[in-house]
């Protein structure tokens, strides 16, 4: 069979298990992958970045879902895969359920912003939440405050710029104090003698750059990171369907733009993935 970015014919692989996708814009999605090899280290992983349409939350809703359904129509029926995580809260909490019926034999494990945790943990009742403009518009997302954390203050801060900026970051490029401190600024508040004590990063992107906001941030914040709890739930999907054994098909990246960049090979390389060539989207 043959698969088709554009025009351009991409041949099914041959590989002794089906794999594990884990897909999002760009390169956030990579703190999933990280924690779900060490907790599936048998697993053959595809890493799927549609960064052609990066950065996804500034798309109109209609035709950013109609792209992401349109991408995994293509994507299952090439790779077949046992499972599918989309590490991305844009894109899950926009298509997660239309993907589910699309797919129906097919488990999908969403992400979505890490407001009932951050209920239970929070000891101010002030908690920031940090996403894109889209998360921040969902009505998914008030849904989650509404159902586990109307006893909160719960701050919702849409950043413009923050995953172009940890793209960067991640690429090596220079990233200034003052750019990230300008984005992440109003998720602090203070009330009477209570402070905000925990910021949801609710976005995959943004946990390569916690150690910095620790660094720049105004006074001591739980930052919680939702990469270890998704790859848990990936365990619990997969069950008796986890690979006990190693796969010879190695773990590949796929890129819907198509970059030939040596600086993103190396990149990829260092989370154990080959990027391979697909042709545009």
């Amino acid at each position: 069979m043959n698969f088709i970015y554009g025009s351009v014919p991409w041949e099914r692989p041959v590989s002794s298990q089906r794999p594990v996708l884990i897909f999002d814009s760009g390169l956030g999605g990579l703190t999933v992958l990280r924690e779900a090899r060490y907790l599936l280290p048998y697993e053959t992983l595809i890493y799927v970045a549609d960064d052609a349409a990066f950065p996804i939350g500034r798309w109109p809703e209609p035709e950013l879902k109609s792209r992401i359904l349109g991408l995994f129509a293509d994507l299952v029926a090439t790779h077949d895969p046992k499972a599918v995580v989309i590490a991305c809260n844009t894109a899950f909490t926009l298509a997660g359920e239309a993907l589910r019926e699309a797919h129906p034999a097919i488990p999908f494990v969403g992400t979505v912003p890490a407001i009932k945790p951050a209920a239970e943990q929070t000891s101010s009742g002030l908690i920031s939440v940090l996403a894109t403009p889209g998360t921040v518009r969902r009505t998914y997302t008030r849904s989650l405050i509404e159902s586990f954390a109307s006893q909160c203050h719960v701050r919702l801060v849409g950043s413009d710029s923050l995953a172009v900026l940890a793209e960067k970051h991640l690429r090596g490029s220079e990233v200034s104090d003052e750019e990230l401190l300008g984005e992440i600024a109003d998720c602090f508040l203070e009330q009477d003698t209570r402070r905000t004590d925990i910021v949801v990063l609710a976005c995959t992107h943004y946990p390569f750059l916690a150690n910095r906001f620790r660094k720049i941030a105004p006074w001591p914040v739980d930052w919680l990171d939702p990469a270890e709890a998704i790859a848990r739930q990936l365990v619990r999907v997969l069950g008796d369907e986890a690979a006990v054994a190693p796969s010879a098909a190695p773990d590949r990246a796929l890129f819907t733009s198509n970059p030939r960049e040596p600086g993103l090979s190396r990149l990829l390389s260092g989370f154990g993935l080959v990027l391979e060539e697909i042709g545009p989207r």
